[in-house]
């Protein structure tokens, strides 16, 4: 009796693990495909969240070797709080290893500083990370441009595509995807976060937490297609809330241009 009890639990405690911690630790690797003839590789990474993440830095390194991108793109949400930074920093240094440019844009989380934002942007920008802030830049062959963040109401469109020049491809960055609902202005990729792929995989789960009005229709991952243009959403690295996923493994992305 006892030992069929114990049989039981143990294999419930193995499906819990393999269900809800799993999915933290082993990282996927997703590729896409834009087909914009550019020859070009972003690397975007999204969501580090490193109050609750358990993706190593040494991995996240490891990656950025083995992929050789031509650019990292952070998409947003890296901590709470400043008292977080010290254990952002081995990430930064992970993406510095690279040797290739970092940029990167602002999420909710992020927005949680306050009065220390500017803490977080320092610490970005120390280790070679430039954080667009509805701004563009122009690369080789096309025009990367950072949407602030949406759900904090931090986004300006005009402001982000006041320099873009035209007869360049336009990949746009942001952290919340439901800014392609209020966009004006086309674009030819846009890469965000924000959603975690759902996090929990549970029927209803953004009607039961609600993530705005993407998330509701039922797109939280993946590419899709925008009045202005097609978008990805990653799932990202790190957990909001608590520190598990049901059924969706962390994510990075490989974005073939």
């Amino acid at each position: 009796m006892w030992m069929w009890l114990a049989a039981c639990v143990g294999g419930l405690g193995g499906v819990g693990y393999a269900t809800t911690v799993l999915p933290t630790q082993w990282l996927k690797v997703e590729r896409v495909d834009w087909q914009l003839g550019l020859r070009r590789t972003l690397l975007q990474i999204s969501d580090l969240h490193v109050e609750r993440n358990r993706i190593s830095p040494e991995r996240l390194a490891a990656v950025c070797r083995a992929e050789r991108p031509d650019y990292i793109c952070l998409t947003g949400d890296y901590v709470d709080s400043e008292k977080a930074l010290p254990r952002f920093e081995p990430y930064l240094r992970a993406f510095q290893s690279a040797q290739v440019p970092v940029f990167a844009v602002l999420g909710n989380h992020d927005y949680k500083l306050r009065g220390r934002l500017n803490a977080l942007i320092a610490c970005l920008e120390s280790h070679g990370v430039t954080v667009l802030r509805n701004s563009s830049v122009v690369l080789d062959g096309f025009c990367l441009v950072g949407i602030d963040d949406y759900d904090t109401r931090h986004s300006d469109e005009e402001a982000a595509y006041a320099r873009v020049p035209q007869g360049l491809p336009v990949v746009v960055m942001t952290h919340d995807p439901t800014f392609v609902l209020a966009a004006r202005r086309p674009f030819d990729a846009l890469l965000a976060g924000h959603l975690h792929g759902k996090q929990f995989r549970l029927p209803f789960f953004y009607h039961l937490k609600p993530m705005g009005p993407l998330a509701k229709q039922g797109i939280y991952a993946g590419l899709h297609d925008a009045e202005q243009g097609p978008y990805y959403i990653s799932k990202g690295v790190g957990q909001s809330g608590i520190n598990l996923r049901f059924l969706v493994r962390s994510e990075v992305t490989v974005h073939r241009l």
